[in-house]
């Protein structure tokens, strides 16, 4: 769906790096690692990003550090149509409607880092039927072509990515 609406493969990637997690943060040189493209198609993208306010930035020695401006007008709407995209709205409705209400539900892996994957990684914290995970999650893989990976733990104190201070990304809590 948003490769219809954006032709250009790195502008996907840098809005899926900064707009799905808004955490996220990186710089032209990892971005040219990790997206495995020319530093110069990045930079003309970033710019544009910035220009437009959807990006801010700071220096830290000397790299130039981006990062999402969860404060733009569109920001809302923007991490709306990426987690789309990517599959998680179907995958987080799939969940919470037929399995009960889990206490919570993170986004960890890859995506939870900004980079694409063909799997996608979903923690749950709470009591849910395992068996019927397993069943739904072979549909929603088919919806959403891709892999979907489940971790499955009882309390949120157990929460290893929290601990390690690794990248998750909280998609829904009990209210």
């Amino acid at each position: 769906m948003l490769d219809t609406l954006v032709s250009s493969k790195t502008k996907i990637k840098l809005l899926v790096k900064f707009f799905l997690n808004a955490s996220n943060t990186s710089y032209l040189r990892n971005l040219e690692t990790e997206f495995s493209e020319s530093t110069n198609s990045i930079r003309i993208e970033l710019n544009k990003f910035e220009d437009a306010g959807l990006l801010i930035s700071h220096s830290q020695r000397n790299k130039k550090i981006f990062k999402a401006n969860t404060n733009h007008p569109l920001f809302p709407e923007i991490n709306s149509l990426v987690r789309k995209y990517i599959g998680i709205d179907k995958i987080i409705d799939s969940i919470i409607s037929k399995l009960g209400i889990p206490d919570e539900v993170w986004l960890i892996g890859k995506f939870a880092n900004g980079m694409s994957s063909d799997t996608i990684e979903i923690m749950i914290i709470g009591k849910v039927n395992k068996n019927y995970l397993d069943e739904l999650s072979e549909k929603v893989e088919k919806n959403i072509n891709k892999k979907l990976k489940t971790i499955l733990l009882d309390s949120p104190i157990e929460n290893p990515y929290i601990k390690n201070n690794e990248p998750c990304l909280l998609l829904w809590s009990k209210p």
